[in-house]
């Protein structure tokens, strides 16, 4: 059973910064990429940023030169460092994982406001 676990959300000031981190359980055998996503009320859900199991990052040009994933294989876990918060990036943020073999795992997700 694979789990994917999510921390880091909270409420945080304009111009503020938060670390999300992703923790994943359970056996995996072939990870194709890991993302964020983020969804906020009203909206559909939509890519922060990912990277690749080569580490290729990739992100939505909302979030460009703020927000850094980065992943430890060693533990199993992909972080999100979001710095200079804006009140538009208020959503719950949602961790995936995609295999190989086109397989998707989300976690629950993790509320991140942000206001004054």
């Amino acid at each position: 059973q694979v789990q994917l676990v999510e921390s880091g959300g909270g409420l945080v000031q304009p111009g503020g910064f938060l670390r999300l981190s992703c923790a994943v359980s359970g056996r995996i055998f072939s990870i194709k990429s890991m993302g964020w996503y983020r969804q906020a009320p009203g909206k559909q859900r939509e890519l922060a940023a990912v990277i690749s199991n080569d580490g290729v990052t990739n992100y939505a040009d909302s979030v460009k030169g703020r927000f850094t994933i980065s992943r430890d294989n060693a533990k199993n876990t992909v972080y999100l460092q979001m710095n200079s918060l804006k009140p538009e990036d208020t959503a719950v943020y949602y961790c995936r994982l995609t295999t190989w073999g086109l397989h998707d795992y989300w976690g629950q997700g993790t509320q991140v406001t942000v206001s004054s």
